[in-house]
């Protein structure tokens, strides 16, 4: 019984961060507009960080409860997630086209992130601070700088910007309130329910970070990249994913390291490896044709397969 009332709990709280991140981004977007902010600076700032907050409520919550290890495990295993199992079965049902500057800068700037991440955190006293938040933020402002530069040339970022009729400000501010207050509580609960369930079973955080949490937190870009490829419109997928993972690691992690130590346990070296691995393999299967293909997809399928095989070992 117990079991089934957290998986319960978590799954509440897995709906309640999807659809706050919606309602924050929706509201929030609207606000910017409403007020004149440039369309570019919205898709750049809250767009492209609102499929990101489930990822930050969740690790900024767990590293304040001191669960450090659901806080790097959820940041990893989201990143490994995202591209191997997402990206692979996007590709599987529409092959993928790649922006060229997605194959020659952010995929690169991906992977020296992820290997920014594992080197901070495999060095020293497998401790990130307030000086290693500082150092990704810095890291976090150069990519906004060149995002900004690179859509004013007309070659990155195809803004997600609000449909519809106008909305009042009362609803905006109803939407980004509302948004807010449910991934507060989504994130409370997820965490919550995620660290029983480890307790229960006898995993680790680390584990359950890696997996369930990763998997809850990574729904957003699930769900926004098949819809995608089943519409045809696959060759957002790519760029949203990579974008995505780039703020998971400079934006959730240095705003943790900022508010609180996180510690970055020796076990997760070989996670950060696996997620640098991943990246790696993406640009070596786009590189060449500009495209993510179904053999591409499929190898990606088999890696995460393998993956999953040696976190149950």
């Amino acid at each position: 019984m117990e079991v089934a009332i957290q998986i319960g709990l978590l799954a509440i709280g897995f709906v309640l961060l999807v659809k706050g991140a919606d309602l924050f981004v929706e509201g929030a977007s609207r606000v910017a507009e409403k007020f004149g902010i440039p369309q570019l600076v919205i898709g750049l700032t809250i767009v492209a960080m609102g499929t990101s907050l489930p990822e930050a409520a969740v690790s900024i919550s767990a590293a304040l409860k001191g669960s450090a290890e659901i806080t790097v495990g959820n940041i990893v295993g989201s990143n490994i997630m995202n591209i191997l199992l997402i990206l692979g079965i996007t590709a599987l049902i529409m092959p993928v086209a790649v922006q060229k500057s997605t194959v020659r800068y952010e995929i690169p700037f991906m992977i020296a992130a992820s290997a920014v991440l594992v080197f901070m955190g495999g060095v020293g006293d497998h401790l990130l601070g307030m000086s290693d938040g500082l150092f990704l933020w810095a890291l976090m402002l150069c990519y906004l700088g060149y995002l900004f530069v690179m859509s004013k040339r007309g070659a990155a970022l195809a803004e997600e910007m609000p449909d519809g009729a106008p909305m009042p400000v009362w609803k905006m501010l109803v939407f980004i309130v509302a948004g807010g207050v449910m991934i507060v509580l989504g994130s409370d609960m997820a965490v919550d329910a995620a660290t029983e369930l480890a307790l229960i079973f006898g995993m680790s955080e680390r584990l359950i970070g890696l997996t369930i949490v990763a998997f809850g937190t990574s729904l957003p870009e699930l769900v926004t990249s098949v819809t995608a490829a089943i519409k045809g419109k696959a060759d957002i997928a790519v760029g949203n994913i990579v974008g995505s993972n780039v703020f998971n690691i400079l934006f959730v992690v240095g705003t943790s390291a900022l508010i609180t130590p996180v510690e970055y346990a020796p076990a997760f070296l070989t996670d950060g490896i696996v997620c640098i691995a991943a990246a790696v393999l993406l640009w070596i299967c786009v590189v060449k044709n500009k495209r993510l293909g179904r053999l591409g997809g499929a190898a990606m399928l088999l890696g995460y397969g393998g993956y999953f095989i040696y976190l149950m070992r």
